[in-house]
């Protein structure tokens, strides 16, 4: 990409790695994007979401969803997630449907599949788009079908600590050539693809580098050999952990091919204060980090918020993400393990 000088927004590789990608998936169409975020708002807005409408999205997610939402000026409408795996409650979304109701956005937290199958049966009932917001979970399955292929659009970051990266990056991706098209005039700025500087709507600047999709497509190769790492790290993790009173291992529902993106624990605030843990692990040379705040618990969501959301608030409050870096080794697994139950079981 440096030696052919298309280094900017245009150049052989975004169509590359949006043909390599969206073929990964399992689906027709890839629109590279500046970031995940920028993907959301740009799936959002192409699918027609604005002021008067409401999405639903889980309690228990990055800040980057409920924000997409509300730059389309839609209302956000925040639910609980599973007790069991974390992800978004179908039978939560089921409960906040409304006639306003036009799209749910589920998030593949922590590199672990929502439950599809009930979710596509309620959109399908009452006539909803799915959006995937699949930014932590790139290559993880559904009853063996990569998730990103089952709503009608979903959305990957390439972050520099996503499974695989750009640097900075994102992609939509969608079976839908209508969609697509739709998505790549906004993206470049609502212009005309046959017309230079004819603009048939108001868009935005959300373009891919020609360097940044020259990285991914390289990334791309690779994906397999992380996803079997980042796995083994979590066998690891599983061996070493699994005898500890007070811990709950990450999970994997039959139904899923979990990828990891991050090796998450809940713990026991009975055993130990995990602001305590963290301190103490950090005092080994060993950084962990929590979960993300529930969405209701921040002033600025709450106006968003219905209900006590207890399976969010507890999860968070308990949830401890472990170093989970590829060129983690196994030594270097089993000293952070070890660590862990020592300072759990210590007075």
């Amino acid at each position: 990409a440096v030696k052919s000088g298309w280094i900017s927004s245009r150049g052989k590789f975004i169509e590359e790695f949006e043909k390599d990608f969206s073929n990964y998936i399992g689906v027709k169409y890839g629109v590279a994007t500046a970031n995940g975020t920028v993907a959301l708002h740009l799936a959002l807005t192409a699918l027609g979401i604005g002021k008067g409408d409401e999405v639903i999205v889980p309690d228990l997610t990055f800040a980057a969803t409920i924000n997409s939402v509300i730059y389309t000026g839609s209302r956000p409408v925040v639910v609980d997630v599973d007790p069991e795996y974390w992800c978004i409650s179908p039978e939560e979304i089921k409960k906040s449907i409304t006639k306003k109701t036009k799209a749910i956005i589920v998030v593949h937290l922590y590199g672990h599949p929502c439950d599809m199958g009930p979710i596509m049966e309620i959109a399908d009932q009452y006539g909803l788009y799915v959006v995937e917001d699949a930014a932590e979970a790139h290559g993880a399955e559904y009853k063996n079908k990569k998730i990103g292929s089952f709503g009608h659009v979903a959305c990957f970051s390439f972050y520099g600590n996503k499974i695989i990266t750009t640097g900075e990056g994102g992609m939509c991706v969608t079976n839908d050539k209508e969609l697509a098209d739709k998505m790549r005039i906004l993206r470049d700025h609502g212009m005309a693809p046959e017309r230079r500087y004819w603009h048939l709507v108001v868009g935005f600047n959300y373009r891919m580098t020609n360097l940044q999709a020259a990285i991914g497509v390289a990334q791309l190769q690779k994906i397999e050999r992380f996803i079997k790492k980042k796995r083994e790290i979590a066998k690891l993790y599983a061996e070493a952990l699994s005898s500890v009173d007070g811990i709950t291992l990450h999970p994997e529902m039959p139904w899923a091919k979990c990828v990891y993106w991050l090796y998450s624990i809940l713990v026991d605030k009975k055993i130990k204060k995990k602001d305590e843990i963290v301190k103490e692990l950090l005092k080994r040379g060993i950084e962990a980090r929590n979960f993300f705040y529930p969405l209701h618990k921040m002033p600025i969501y709450r106006k968003y918020c219905r209900g006590s959301y207890e399976i969010s608030s507890r999860i968070s409050e308990s949830g401890l993400n472990l170093p989970s870096s590829v060129k983690l080794s196994e030594r270097d697994i089993n000293y952070i393990a070890e660590q862990l139950k020592y300072i759990i079981k210590s007075k």
